[in-house]
């Protein structure tokens, strides 16, 4: 009998598990990219999601660089099927997670059931369109970091997006710069 308790027991704490982990995946159609780290999605019931995606800090739009790298996202997740992975809210109460999405030379592209394999986020560090957010590092899976590490070293290295003049600023400190330059006033 105790056995057969202790096995309940069992599936049950891995069943909530499942359904905890079940409860951090978002699944929906992105209808909307506010910026280079920043999206809405439209999940089945048709509520609105506010995503920052994880571990990335884009260019804000006012900044140079800002409006490429909202393209960008754009490009790869603007009217698609994705999966957002989160286990946090923000200060501004957007949900941050990884964006999964299929990727764009894929054939079955646009469709629900087309496997995401795509990381948005550590595709726009690859494009020079972000910098991953060594702030937030700890948040991540250690191969996660590596490879966002990676990919922003390789992306300094070609060149690529903001790394093209060598004078790209990253967005922490713009907003910090331009927080005080405010109090200044």
């Amino acid at each position: 009998m105790r056995a057969w308790v202790a096995a309940v027991a069992t599936l049950y704490f891995v069943a909530a598990a499942t359904t905890a982990d079940a409860q951090n995946n978002l699944t929906g159609r992105v209808v909307g990219v506010a910026d280079g780290d920043t999206v809405t999605v439209l999940d089945a019931s048709k509520s609105q999601h506010r995503i920052r995606v994880a571990g990335i800090d884009a260019p804000e739009l006012g900044q140079p660089g800002g409006q490429r790298s909202k393209e960008s996202l754009s490009m790869l997740v603007y009217d698609q099927p994705v999966r957002v992975e989160s286990n946090k809210r923000d200060r501004f109460d957007r949900v941050v997670g990884k964006v999964w999405v299929a990727s764009p030379d894929s054939p079955c592209r646009g469709k629900p059931d087309c496997p995401m394999t795509l990381d948005a986020g550590l595709a726009q560090i690859t494009m020079g369109r972000a910098w991953w957010f060594r702030k937030y590092a700890d948040e991540q899976a250690p191969e996660d970091r590596s490879r966002y590490e990676f990919a922003e070293t390789e992306a300094r290295g070609k060149k690529a997006g903001l790394w093209r003049d060598g004078t790209a600023v990253p967005p922490w400190e713009w907003r910090a710069a331009r927080v005080k330059s405010d109090t200044q006033r």
